[in-house]
């Protein structure tokens, strides 16, 4: 069975990779000295503790944002993600017409959007009912 991380661990590891993020990897040994560094820990297993959970939140933000830690290269590739404007819009009238189900022309035509050319594909509008779940009884 796994360990406990106290809530001690989990809040030290997030302020040492938000302040120190650049000087943090994905060793655990270098992530030792560092937070031996930068931080006064009252116990060597403390330390290893905290290490180790940094060791492991530095792996999981190579792999994505995590939650509860905001530092600068974070936000400024949310930043940019969100002024993102793709060069032709989905909706441009002037490519093919979107493909899409009966509920959702019916769901642009009620918030205004009837100048979109669309097309009603009956095949999508099956793929919804022909799902069946796990513990769903068949008749």
């Amino acid at each position: 069975m796994g360990r406990v991380r106290t809530k001690t661990v989990k809040r030290a590891s997030r302020v040492i990779i938000e302040k120190y993020y650049p000087r943090l990897t994905r060793d655990f040994h270098t992530n030792k000295k560092v937070c031996d560094e930068v931080a006064i820990i009252a116990s060597k297993k403390l330390r290893n503790k905290i290490a180790g959970y940094t060791t492991h939140l530095m792996k999981r933000i190579q792999k994505g944002p995590v939650c509860g830690i905001s530092f600068k290269l974070q936000e400024e590739e949310r930043e940019r993600k969100d002024q993102y404007v793709p060069e032709i819009s989905a909706l441009s009238t002037n490519v093919t017409a979107l493909e899409v189900d009966i509920d959702t022309k019916n769901m642009l035509k009620a918030i205004g959007y009837d100048s979109v050319a669309v097309t009603v594909n009956t095949s999508l509008a099956g793929a919804v009912e022909q799902q069946t779940f796990r513990n769903q009884r068949r008749p």
